[in-house]
């Protein structure tokens, strides 16, 4: 089962974004393992709010939790300077800042180890990661409807603890 949605960004743009309020916030780079988490709970955060993904490109559960391979590869030109043309317009900064609030909330503060032992307890991961040795990163996808499983998930434990 395959969705488009329509009121997406790009999965680079969101990078972009999460890299610049990341430096504007901290006064420093993000590491690379850092920004695929932040991106994880974005997607996630966005199905909680929105119940749509943030963007349509697919993460995979390597073994630190999810990467998201079109970011990896953008991440060099983005320590570089280089990762600016993808940046999100207003209207879309609009509609999404609530999410990034969220993320940024939440998880910006947290180690990149703490953020990866988090989508360690995620059910997309796990379910992804089946069949392959703790030590190997693999190519598994993460299905956006196991994603939506986490979302429900800590969407109830809000609700119910906060």
């Amino acid at each position: 089962m395959h969705h488009i949605y329509n009121n997406m960004i790009t999965a680079l743009q969101a990078a972009s974004y999460i890299c610049q309020r990341y430096y504007q916030d901290y006064g420093d780079i993000i590491d690379e393992m850092k920004l695929h988490k932040l991106l994880y709970f974005a997607q996630r955060e966005a199905i909680i709010f929105n119940n749509e993904p943030l963007f349509n490109e697919q993460f995979v559960a390597w073994k630190y939790g999810p990467v998201m391979l079109c970011v990896r590869k953008a991440y060099n030109a983005y320590k570089q300077g280089q990762f600016n043309d993808v940046i999100l317009s207003d209207s879309d900064l609009e509609r999404f800042e609530n999410i990034f609030d969220a993320v940024f909330k939440r998880y910006a503060n947290k180690t990149s180890w703490s953020l990866s032992t988090l989508t360690h307890g995620e059910f997309s991961w796990q379910n992804a990661r089946k069949g392959l040795s703790s030590d190997v990163n693999g190519n598994n996808m993460m299905s956006i409807e196991d994603i939506r499983k986490d979302a429900e998930r800590i969407k109830l434990r809000r609700v119910l603890f906060e």
